[in-house]
């Protein structure tokens, strides 16, 4: 039997001991990326893609002026919630919220709280809960911290990935590329898994932070069934996704309903 090499006890013990807590949900998640780091790199990339001559910042609108209304009221209940739940001094985030003009129907959040809403979602978010919906949900990633996850798993992948090739070493060579492409997709699949569990984690963050800000979590089910519309065709098969089925989506959105609805106060 090989013994351990030193950078795998390494890698090993990173892996023990580099853990953290997500809020809310309580799950702990391998956390071997620097935030800081990561949220520095996330503002200049947002900085730098609103400063592109072909980004073009949508202002001056209703609709400019909902995302940036919405964008600050989830902003004060979530950094609320953290505060009172003993978080604060984990996140330091500098929000933004700007409206981007593109058919594309999206929205993302770069660790640190930078958020972008594609205009080709507002017609889908017929409501500011509607909004909230997405907004949460996408803020959700990044409370949770899931990239820095992401670059963990990816780093822990890369890590074992050198294992494996040390442990077939003294196979044929035949032998080393069938357990490497098996490795390979075994990973893949695995990664793909992760990102699932963390849109539905995200889903349920969203749900809490949209009421804690006085938007009806119910709202949730309405907009995702718009997006399921636009979904009927061309989606890829649940297991083969990064995101979960638009009826998983829904299910789980609706039985997740009363823990949010214990955080909703109409405002």
């Amino acid at each position: 039997m090989k013994k351990l090499s030193f950078g795998a006890i390494l890698l090993l013990s990173a892996i023990l001991y580099s853990c953290s807590t997500v809020p809310l949900t309580g799950r702990k998640q391998l956390s071997l990326a620097d935030d800081a780091q990561i949220n520095q790199s996330a503002a200049q990339s947002y900085s730098q893609l609103l400063s592109d001559p072909k980004t073009v910042v949508i202002n001056n609108t209703s609709d400019a002026q909902r995302v940036k209304h919405v964008g600050s009221q989830l902003a004060t209940a979530i950094e609320g919630y953290l505060k009172t739940n003993g978080y604060a001094d984990q996140y330091n985030f500098k929000w933004e919220f700007n409206l981007i003009k593109s058919s594309e129907v999206n929205a993302w959040c770069m660790p640190g709280g930078k958020v972008a809403v594609y205009s080709g979602l507002m017609p889908l978010a017929k409501t500011d809960a509607e909004l909230a919906t997405v907004m949460g949900h996408e803020i959700g990633h990044a409370i949770a911290r899931h990239s820095a996850e992401r670059i963990s798993q990816q780093m822990v992948a890369q890590g074992i990935g050198g294992a494996v090739g040390v442990a077939s070493s003294n196979q044929s060579a035949a032998t080393q590329a069938i357990i490497s492409n098996l490795y390979g997709v075994g990973s893949q699949l695995t990664l793909l898994k992760y990102s699932r569990d963390q849109e539905s984690e995200a889903d349920r963050l969203g749900l809490t932070f949209m009421a804690l800000a006085g938007y009806d979590p119910h709202a949730a089910l309405t907009f995702w069934q718009h997006m399921a519309a636009q979904n009927k065709n061309g989606a890829p098969p649940e297991l083969l996704s990064t995101h979960p089925a638009d009826a998983t989506r829904i299910a789980d959105i609706q039985k997740r309903l009363p823990e949010a609805m214990k955080y909703y106060t109409r405002h």
